[in-house]
């Protein structure tokens, strides 16, 4: 019984983090995003057509904040990156739920302001396991 106890916990510690949203709901939900940003591979392959308002999302999971060097971040977006913050899925989810909050939270700045306007209350960890899902 003890090997057996054993040998779960490895296969489950190799299988790697859980995504913590469904990336089919993201897919579904990222349609309210393509006003603004789009989903382009190194490659030149579109995954998602969008708007170029806002940075491609090609990779975002994985990349430190404020770093797409095509795109021209507020001084608030830029701030938070200059911490060192990489963006993960939670992290994402908690920018999406609110990026004017999240933008002067983590830049400690209260006058900073997010270029992004709109926010998703609920949803943001599907759109975020969507992005990581297409991004490989």
């Amino acid at each position: 019984m003890t090997k057996l106890m054993l040998l779960a916990a490895t296969a489950l510690s190799l299988a790697g983090p859980a995504l913590a949203g469904d990336p089919a709901v993201g897919e579904d939900l990222f349609k309210k995003c393509k006003a603004c940003h789009s989903v382009i591979a190194p490659d030149g392959t579109e995954i998602q057509k969008g708007g170029r308002t806002g940075p491609n999302l090609w990779g975002v999971i994985g990349r430190a904040v404020a770093s797409d060097p095509d795109f021209a971040y507020g001084s608030g977006l830029s701030a938070a990156g200059t911490k060192g913050l990489v963006w993960d899925e939670a992290l994402l989810a908690g920018y999406l739920a609110d990026p004017a909050g999240w933008v002067v939270n983590e830049s400690g700045d209260a006058a900073a302001r997010s270029k992004m306007n709109f926010s998703l209350a609920e949803g943001g960890g599907d759109i975020a396991s969507y992005l990581q899902s297409v991004s490989h």
